[in-house]
């Protein structure tokens, strides 16, 4: 019986042998994808502040009438009630991707801010009949931005019945790799 038992456990033992050799057929593993979000100032899209009024916050692009901006400490609480204010060239959108070197890869920019509040969002200049040379004032714009060839984005505020005190909007920045539509 003794002989029977070691007999099972040689077999056993060179099953695992041949069992566990290296010549795998098949394989599965889980892999986990690390992506970096950078700020505004170390991106490959670049967002730069142009007038005062924007400025690099903690690595996020803020746009600020008001006595707490940086650029302007103490002078004056705001804009004016029942106006209508027209910001060109609040920052630029660039592309200065490091594949641009040799060939020209466009990037297609969305900028939105909420309905209703207000603001709109321009690309380019402004014209004296409320058009833009780039994209028209509205609540969402589209613009392509080559290489090497910064747009400029303003900001209509209209603050026509609005109430005293602060106001905050956020805005949305998406971008996509090629041309827009």
């Amino acid at each position: 019986m003794k002989k029977l038992a070691g007999i099972l456990l040689l077999i056993v033992g060179l099953s695992l042998a041949v069992g566990a050799g290296a010549n795998f057929r098949y394989y599965k593993a889980d892999r986990t994808i690390t992506i970096n979000i950078t700020s505004d100032d170390n991106e490959l899209i670049d967002l730069d502040p142009i007038q005062p009024y924007a400025y690099l916050n903690n690595g996020k692009l803020t746009i600020e009438i008001s006595p707490n901006n940086p650029n302007y400490p103490g002078y004056g609480d705001g804009m004016s009630h029942n106006t209508t204010y027209v910001f060109e060239e609040m920052f630029n959108v660039s592309n200065d991707l490091w594949e641009n070197e040799n060939q020209n890869f466009p990037i297609c920019v969305q900028i939105s801010v909420p309905q209703n509040s207000g603001v709109e969002v321009f690309a380019g200049n402004y014209n004296n009949d409320g058009t833009a040379t780039i994209a028209n004032p509205g609540t969402q714009i589209q613009f392509t931005v080559e290489h090497g060839h910064p747009v400029s984005v303003g900001f209509v505020f209209d603050n026509t019945c609005e109430e005293l005190g602060a106001h905050s909007v956020n805005m949305d920045i998406q971008a996509w790799a090629g041309a827009c539509r």
